[in-house]
């Protein structure tokens, strides 16, 4: 096997990059048993769920998909001889055809792309680039997945959803916060979690999942971006906690420790609750309700539905359709079925 390489030095050791069509991959790295013990492997057990994901990440963008390098370990025989002396660090990789290699990092990207060109096979020629080094043992290589891991950050989903150009909803939050000045002012585009001297109140992960809640079953393809927008116009101006804030009658700590408006359990109920209207059309009157409800942390209406003992806050799915409940039936609303459901388990308990 022979490749045009990049010759690099890291740790006194001599690595290469080389570009592999994507029809290769599955000859590069075959697939490996799975029922190897993790101490006789040098890489995690693939996660099977994660590659569909990644798949339709593809077949779905196939004109700006983009994928990072695959790392791996060859053994075997490798020569490398340099174009000329001007540039001896580019050339040709000769890899003895009774090398064997080894992922390091990728095996979920490699997975998903061989899966991927099943459906797409005019894909058989791109390429991705692969770092490959020396095999030097299964203990090495156990380090090597160990330090291609350990300091990697994994992004904020705020960030993800914010950079995302092929999320639609993500496409709605962010028109959402440049238009309603009260949610873009305060929320953070960065981080998920705030603390509580954060300047913001909200992170654009919270919005962006409330607007999923809206929007419910109906495909995305058919989003009512003007319909979201003018709903959370309607909810911000009929929240009277954050009319106080603005007017500088109530204090932000205060805001925070006593009330629950900028909780993310009560955003994603409201999410929940604007698929009503989602359904079937905007109703300023009934919104005008908001101004009714006691939002205070300490109310009746939210204990056990996302407050707990010592009013500490209860964060999952359950709680939002409970928070989502306690808002509905507060404005007259009917529950749909999956509410009802919900409602009734938690009057069991």
């Amino acid at each position: 096997m022979k490749y045009t390489a990049i010759k690099g030095i890291q740790a006194g050791k001599e690595y290469f990059t080389i570009m592999v069509k994507l029809k290769e991959l599955e000859i590069l790295f075959p697939k490996l048993e799975e029922d190897v013990l993790p101490e006789r492997r040098a890489q995690r057990k693939l996660n099977q769920k994660r590659i569909p994901a990644i798949k339709r990440y593809i077949v779905e963008n196939l004109d700006t998909y983009v994928f990072s390098a695959l790392a791996g370990s060859v053994d075997g025989k490798i020569d490398f001889t340099s174009f000329s002396d001007e540039y001896p660090e580019v050339g040709i990789l000769e890899i003895s055809d009774k090398a064997t290699f080894l992922i390091n990092d990728g095996q979920h990207r490699k997975t998903a792309i061989i899966d991927a060109l099943k459906e797409c096979p005019a894909l058989v020629d791109e390429t991705i680039p692969v770092v490959l080094f020396k095999d030097m043992g299964l203990k090495r290589s156990q380090q090597m997945f160990t330090d291609l891991n350990k300091h990697a950050v994994k992004t904020s989903n705020s960030l993800s959803e914010l950079y995302d150009s092929t999320d639609k909803i993500a496409a709605v939050t962010r028109n959402l916060l440049e238009q309603n000045e009260f949610i873009g002012k305060y929320t953070d585009k960065e981080k998920d979690n705030l603390s509580m001297n954060s300047a913001a109140l909200f992170t654009f992960n919270t919005f962006y999942k409330a607007n999923k809640r809206i929007i419910g079953n109906s495909k995305n393809d058919e989003i009512k971006e003007v319909l979201i927008i003018e709903f959370w116009r309607m909810v911000v101006e009929n929240i009277e906690q954050w009319t106080m804030l603005e007017n500088g009658e109530l204090p932000k700590s205060r805001l925070r420790s006593e009330y629950l408006v900028c909780q993310s359990v009560v955003i994603e109920a409201l999410g929940q609750l604007g698929n009503h209207f989602y359904v079937n059309g905007l109703d300023e009157t009934i919104l005008m309700g908001l101004k009714r409800i006691d939002w205070h942390r300490s109310s009746k209406l939210w204990k056990k539905r996302c407050v707990k003992e010592k009013e500490k806050m209860v964060k999952n799915s359950v709680a939002v359709y409970l928070t989502a409940n306690a808002i509905k039936s507060s404005l007259g609303l009917q529950l749909n079925d999956e509410e009802e459901k919900q409602e009734n388990k938690f009057k069991r308990r």
